[in-house]
């Protein structure tokens, strides 16, 4: 449970709710989009992510139907591997 005591100090509840609110109201239309919108919240933190990992991320917060523990996870991966 580190890594989720870990994630709530890099992004507030507000902050990620904040995102998958935008992603619900049109980013998960496009995924392209999608990952844009997810890689401007992590680059606005000080983490720097690929086009690609951002859009792999994206796809399985798509498949989870934008669920908070998946979101939370993908940013989570994200922010480790850069």
């Amino acid at each position: 449970m580190t890594a989720m005591k870990d994630m709530k100090e890099r992004f507030t509840t507000t902050e990620l709710m904040a995102l998958r609110n935008d992603l619900l109201q049109g980013g998960l239309i496009d995924s392209r989009e999608a990952a844009e919108l997810v890689q401007v919240f992590l680059m606005g933190r000080g983490y720097g992510v690929s086009p690609e990992a951002a859009m792999d991320a994206v796809g399985r917060v798509e498949m989870s139907g934008c669920a908070m523990p998946v979101l939370q996870l993908e940013l989570e991966n994200l922010a480790l591997v850069m």
